[in-house]
């Protein structure tokens, strides 16, 4: 597929099908992730692939909890049957390693992660998300994104994450079972392109 097409055609899918995927579709997409931007070449980014309903069910017990289920009754049962959910991790320790190296000392970075005032791991961790967001177009996939809003520590525990690992998000993946529940964001008009696309200066 061409890239402009898997762009257009990019959308959050949040209704699945239970039909597994290859796995060799999944490394296809978690290798392509590894080839997105990384800052200072940190490799800080890592994921973890959660397949099949029994290592996928310690995503959803870990970070929904029963009243968020409740209230996303229709929307929980479609993703809950996505045969992969694919963990998005960054590391800003070693962010704040590669750039206390001696060829990037001169940026200041190389202190804390506090000394960041763009955090380059939130970023790269994106880079990668993308990427795996536009695989999943070309591979005939439907996918979403889904925040770390909750349950993220018990989560890497269970999951053995080591602790300098914060997860960004989850991409949760399959086949579309057409039984889509879009977002009311939807229904907002965007901002037309002119008024965000700036030539010369705002």
């Amino acid at each position: 597929m061409e890239l402009d097409e898997a762009i257009r055609r990019r959308a959050m899918v949040r209704s699945f099908s239970d039909e597994p995927v290859d796995r060799g579709v999944v490394q296809r997409l978690l290798e392509g992730a590894l080839r997105s931007p990384t800052a200072g070449n940190a490799g800080g980014t890592a994921w973890v692939a959660l397949v099949g309903p029994e290592e996928t069910a310690s995503y959803w017990s870990a970070t929904t909890d029963t009243d968020w289920r409740d209230r996303n009754q229709d929307r929980f049962e479609g993703l809950l049957r996505a045969p992969v959910v694919l963990l998005a991790y960054s590391s800003p320790g070693a962010y704040v390693a590669r750039y206390g190296e001696r060829d990037k000392a001169s940026s200041g970075l190389g202190s804390t992660p506090e000394a960041w005032p763009v955090p380059y791991w939130h970023g790269d961790a994106a880079f990668g998300v993308m990427t795996v967001l536009l695989g999943a177009v070309d591979a005939g996939l439907g996918a979403c994104v889904l925040g770390a809003f909750r349950g993220a520590a018990p989560l890497a525990r269970d999951l053995g994450v080591p602790e300098r690992w914060e997860l960004f998000c989850a991409v949760v993946l399959g086949r579309p079972d057409g039984q889509d529940h879009p977002s009311g964001s939807l229904d907002r008009d965007a901002p037309a392109a002119v008024t965000r696309i700036h030539w010369g200066g705002w």
